[in-house]
Formats: C-alpha cells, structure tokens, sequence
C-alpha cells in the first residue's frame, strides 16, 4: 500500500511537472524544451516590420520556431555549430544585431519631433519660394566655339539639336540642353546672373563664363515657384533628419575613437 501511494505521489509530481514546463515552453522537441520567450521574439521582429500578430499568424509563428529547433539539432548532430564558417557567420551575425540595438537606442533617446519637421520645412520654402526658371544650355570647352554656335543659332540652326551633338553636359546635353525649373540658386553665380537678366524667349547673345567652361543659355520661360504642402512632404523630411542626425551620431563616434 506504501508503495502504491508513493508511485501515484510521484506520478502527480511528474505529471505537475511535465504541466509546469508546458505552460513555460511551447513544445519539447526531441526531449529538449522551446521556450516561449523564441515566440515571443520572433513575434515582436514581425511586430516591428509592421505585420499585425493574429492568431493565425502566432499558429504559423509556433511552427516556424519548432521547425528551427528541428532543423537546429540536426544541424548541431551533424557538428556544423563547431566549423569555422559557423563561427565567422555567427561573429558577424551578433556584431550586426548590436549595433543595430545601438542606432535604435540612439533614435529613442533622439527622437525627431514635429518642430524639427516643421522647421526645416520652413527653411526649405525659404531657399525655394519666389521665381523658378525654365532654361537651355549649351556647355562647351573653347570661347570661339561658343561664339561660332551662338552665330549659327541665330542664322536658324536649332538649339536643341546643337545641344544634343556638342554639349559637355552630358545630363542636359541628352535632353537638348533641357534644365528644367530650377530657381536661380540652384547654379553658379555667372550662370544665375545671366540667366535670370533674359527675357522670355532669349538667348545670350555672348558666351558665358564659368568654372565649366562656355555656357549659351536660353530662357524658356518664367514662372512663380512650385513647393509641396507640409502635410505631402512631413515623412520625407522625418526621414532626411533622422538619417542627417544618425550619420552625424556616426561620425562623432568615428571622430572620438582611438584607432591605430
């Protein structure tokens, strides 16, 4: 009778057991338990990618994290996780992780906020508002040369086409010597100057000088310049700002260790 009760005594201490390590792991593999925390962290990377977690998807989660510790034990049998490729990959797998823990930590603690948005908007309204030009140009190496295409242009030969065939810029050149709209600050100064002091439908009618060389510029028209409302542009400017703020946080680093 002792016997018996001792052997059902430790049948509902191995039974409480087996109960207790079900409710902490989600399965036993092998003999060997997985944890719950492996769901959890799969399930939070998803979370951050912006995937919602649905019960269908923590079903496909448990599944995912089983099939790893399958496919990890036989991988572990067969000794891959001693073989110096493994470790190599696993070096910088952790440095990879780490690191990126720490430009995470950094955005945290320097969050962009919407007056910082706001702000550079402003500054960029600043440098953009007022009067957009359309113009043409031809780039080129020698003054002569400009001068002799300045002449044939206004005995008919077409700017376009000149552009095409003997400009230096190759961006423009393609494109008939096409700049788009542009405002005036976009250019070098003699380039600005000359540009904006033409009418609508001119061309220089001397070669200008530039760090480039020999520009003929044409003014195609004029117009009141163009700029996005806040509300259009408000994720790209988040992004520009905390890539600017993350880049200088890298450099600072960079500047402040000693390498020899």
């Amino acid at each position: 009778m002792k016997n018996h009760l001792l052997t059902v005594a430790m049948t509902l201490s191995l039974g409480s057991f087996a109960v207790g390590a079900l409710a902490q792991n989600v399965a036993i593999v092998n003999g060997k338990a997985v944890p719950k925390s492996r769901v959890e962290a799969l399930a939070q990377q998803l979370e951050r990618s912006g995937r919602p977690i649905t019960p269908e998807i923590e079903g496909q989660i448990k599944d995912e994290v089983i099939a790893r510790e399958i496919f990890m034990q036989e991988a572990q049998k067969k000794g891959l996780d001693a073989t110096e490729d493994y470790k190599s990959q696993l070096e910088l797998a952790r440095q990879t992780i780490l690191i990126r823990e720490l430009f995470a930590d950094y955005q945290k603690s320097h969050p962009i906020t919407d007056a910082d948005i706001k702000a550079e908007y402003d500054r960029f309204i600043a440098s953009n508002s007022g009067t957009e030009y359309r113009a043409r140009h031809i780039l080129v190496d020698k003054e002569d040369v400009a001068k002799t295409i300045i002449a044939g242009i206004k005995k008919g030969q077409k700017f376009e086409d000149i552009a095409k065939k003997q400009s230096k810029d190759p961006g423009s050149g393609a494109k008939g010597g096409d700049l788009d709209w542009a405002s005036p600050g976009n250019f070098v100064k003699e380039f600005s100057e000359a540009m904006t002091s033409l009418k609508k439908g001119q061309m220089t009618e001397n070669p200008v000088k530039s760090q480039f060389g020999f520009h003929i510029i044409r003014l195609d028209d004029v117009r009141q310049a163009q700029v996005p409302k806040f509300e259009d542009v408000k994720p790209q400017i988040a992004q520009q700002l905390q890539q600017g703020r993350m880049n200088g946080y890298q450099q600072d680093l960079r500047s402040k260790a000693k390498v020899e």
